[in-house]
């Protein structure tokens, strides 16, 4: 079977704090460790009361001194909010401290609204419309120099480059389907966004490819919201809460990760269970079943699995149910 990765984005619990949130991300990290799976990513959000992830740089560097043999990196580094010069240097750091372990998974979204990208000091709309060349210029700054002329000519990540990160070209649409292909890049697609594209995409992405310096042919990672139980019923009780929560994040009621005794009354949980969604939860089986059908229909080459549970303790166990039955 194809590589199982984990993407995390530290969702803080009713009644938690950020820092819960953050040490449930790095024992999430270290369980995918010593279970084998490929990679570990963590997400740039800002100004949320629910997510603890801002940062990605700082807390891959955590997660990468705290684990063994695990892939750590960006799922993603939102590039317009940055100058292409910081990123670079700040992964190329992460990679020069663990040789081979670090990713750099790379959006073109703000990752928060547009008054707060604007708080970063870049313009949000000229910045998308750079993204290209930003892109190539981090790209370049760490040793993946396409064309004559770049950043890369005056500028260096860090003085001496002996290793390079892996670059990721991350996306729910189209657009950076068709950009990581001609550029020769791994493209991971947000499966678990719902966008009801995902074949569409993998296609694109699958026919627009170049081979590159960097890869000879296309790599392609869904990120699946997957969350297993033992049984049907299990699943669904502790997956209720992430069902609310991203049904707040569609209708703009952003609340934190209740636990799944109040979710059964929570006034907005008939409508939650109800939501259409790509989201597998349920029993191992079922979950895994689900997978499979995925991979058989995308030709994906990973898959990056992604949920949200109340309990650590839940995830955990899903992890373990999903990599005995995936082997």
């Amino acid at each position: 079977m194809i590589p199982l990765s984990v993407l995390d984005l530290s969702v803080v619990r009713d009644g938690g704090t950020s820092s819960l949130a953050l040490d449930h991300t790095t024992r999430l990290a270290q369980h995918a460790d010593r279970l084998g799976f490929l990679r570990f990513w963590v997400a740039e959000h800002h100004n949320m009361g629910t997510v603890a992830s801002t940062t990605p740089g700082v807390l891959a560097a955590h997660l990468a001194a705290t684990t063994e043999r695990i892939k750590v990196g960006s799922g993603g580094v939102m590039l317009p909010n940055h100058a292409p010069l910081a990123i670079a240097e700040q992964f190329a750091l992460l990679e020069s401290l663990y040789p081979g372990r670090i990713d750099l998974g790379i959006g073109r979204a703000p990752g928060t609204d547009p008054r707060t990208a604007s708080a970063f000091g870049r313009h949000p709309h000229e910045s998308v419309e750079k993204f290209p060349r930003d892109l190539i210029d981090v790209m370049g700054m760490l040793g993946d120099q396409r064309g004559d002329e770049g950043m890369w000519t005056s500028f260096r990540a860090t003085p001496v480059l002996t290793s390079s990160p892996t670059v990721a070209l991350l996306g729910s649409s189209g657009y950076s389907a068709q950009l990581a292909g001609m550029l020769g890049l791994p493209f991971a697609y947000a499966h678990h966004f719902d966008t009801g594209q995902t074949n569409l995409a993998s296609q694109l992405y699958l026919d627009k490819f170049e081979p590159s310096p960097v890869l000879d042919e296309p790599y392609l990672i869904l990120g699946v919201g997957a969350l297993a139980a033992e049984t049907d019923d299990e699943a669904a009780r502790i997956g209720l809460p992430s069902q609310i929560l991203r049904l707040g994040i569609r209708t703009n009621k952003r609340n934190p990760l209740v636990s799944p005794d109040a979710a059964v009354d929570h006034p907005d949980a008939q409508q939650a269970r109800t939501m259409p969604s790509q989201q597998l939860i349920g029993s191992t089986e079922r979950v895994v079943e689900g997978l499979r059908d995925l991979v058989h229909r995308t030709k994906a080459h990973e898959l990056m699995l992604t949920a949200a549970t109340y309990d650590l303790e839940d995830k955990l166990r899903s992890l373990d149910l999903i990599h005995a039955a995936w082997r």
